[in-house]
């Protein structure tokens, strides 16, 4: 399988962001559990502009990442692997079971609880992360795997994006609704007569963002919908949403990403912390990550192929499918996002960070080693 210039740019660049998220986290989580922790947390914490920093980072700066995530999602719809319905119904196929599994798992536990709210946490899959993880593979990964793997993510962003907007908006005003799908209106016609000036699609999205922020919707999904208003052309080096999404390539994986991991992970660790862990919210987290993950996307992937869906692409093994779907399980800055979304009480919201960087950590260990095995037992 022959891989594009914009995916294998895309790769490299979610490559080296997962390494630097996985950097920057240890050193948040030291810096959280140093001499130094309540100034460093309390940082975090100040106000700028009514809003504390890290509401500014998680409300404001992954607006921009969500905006890349649609801008690659649009790609991939008219020249990527979603453009041919054979290869986009295996990772759709595979994204569905990933969602539901996990989100079963945790209900199974937590339904009708004060915790509930939690399904949508083992859902998520932080594809720089995943990416980062297979990328320490080196050359031995084929192709279709790497497509696999990150068109998969992609879609569960999507489904990430799709669980916010509708589980997780608790009260709506209307009229600033309105307002924000009235420009994004206006930016839609503004494309359909072909202006490629990329200034007010950037000045209308932070009108309709400031608006969306304030109608009780999650103003992240401002930047999805911005996505497919910006002129996509022939997907050219020179058409306007190819310009945007190289401009955001690195900004998001090495700036905005790892922000929103400092600020969310910056965690004072007691020496009780493993008290909360004994609770179905934590048991519910970990096992959809580490378990209802890989279950979920290999039983999709399985029924989808049995049924005449979709097909294997050439090179990919069902030990592949399998082996992503436990990198599936690395939930980190997707699953906290949720998390900050479905709970206001600070030790649950505790807990279930910690929650998720255990069952981030033991799917990454996991899916590394299994996947290496799998990899250089082909080679042997």
């Amino acid at each position: 399988m022959k891989l594009t210039k914009t995916f294998k740019a895309f790769f490299e660049n979610e490559k080296s962001g997962g390494l630097l998220l996985l950097f920057v986290t240890v050193i948040s989580l030291c810096a959280a559990n140093s001499s130094y922790s309540a100034e460093y947390i309390s940082f975090w914490e100040k106000d700028l502009g009514r809003h504390s920093i890290t509401h500014w980072i998680n409300d404001g700066l992954m607006t921009i990442f969500f905006l890349l995530i649609g801008l690659e999602l649009e790609r991939e719809i008219y020249h990527g692997e979603l453009s041919n319905i054979k290869n986009a119904s295996l990772p759709i196929m595979a994204a569905f079971g990933g969602m539901l599994v996990p989100a079963a798992i945790f209900l199974a536990l937590n339904f009708g609880t004060t915790t509930q709210n939690g399904a949508g946490i083992p859902m998520a899959t932080d594809i720089a992360f995943a990416i980062g993880i297979l990328s320490l593979l080196g050359n031995k990964v084929p192709a279709s795997l790497k497509v696999f793997l990150t068109a998969l993510a992609v879609i569960d962003d999507l489904g990430a994006i799709i669980v916010i907007a509708v589980f997780y908006t608790t009260s709506i005003s209307f009229v600033k609704l309105g307002v924000a799908l009235g420009i994004w209106i206006f930016l839609f016609v503004l494309n359909r007569m072909k202006v490629y000036n990329l200034i007010p699609y950037l000045i209308g999205g932070i009108i309709m963002w400031y608006f969306m922020l304030n109608s009780g919707i999650h103003a992240t999904i401002t930047g999805v919908i911005l996505a497919f208003v910006i002129p996509f052309g022939d997907g050219g080096e020179k058409s306007t949403s190819y310009k945007l999404q190289h401009f955001l390539h690195k900004p998001v994986a090495f700036i905005i990403l790892p922000l929103f991991a400092v600020a969310n992970t910056c965690i004072a660790i007691q020496s009780n912390w493993h008290a909360g862990l004994n609770h179905p919210n934590a048991f519910g987290i970990i096992l959809g990550l580490v378990i209802g993950k890989p279950l979920g996307i290999a039983l999709f992937s399985s029924i989808g192929v049995s049924a005449g869906l979709c097909a294997l692409p050439k090179n990919l093994k069902w030990a592949h499918v399998l082996g992503a779907g436990m990198l599936g399980g690395i939930g980190f800055t997707m699953s906290i996002f949720i998390t900050l979304l479905a709970f206001n009480d600070p030790d649950i919201i505790l807990y279930s960070k910690i929650s998720i960087l255990i069952a981030s950590v033991l799917s990454g260990v996991l899916g590394y080693v299994y996947l290496k095995f799998i990899l250089t037992k082909k080679t042997a």
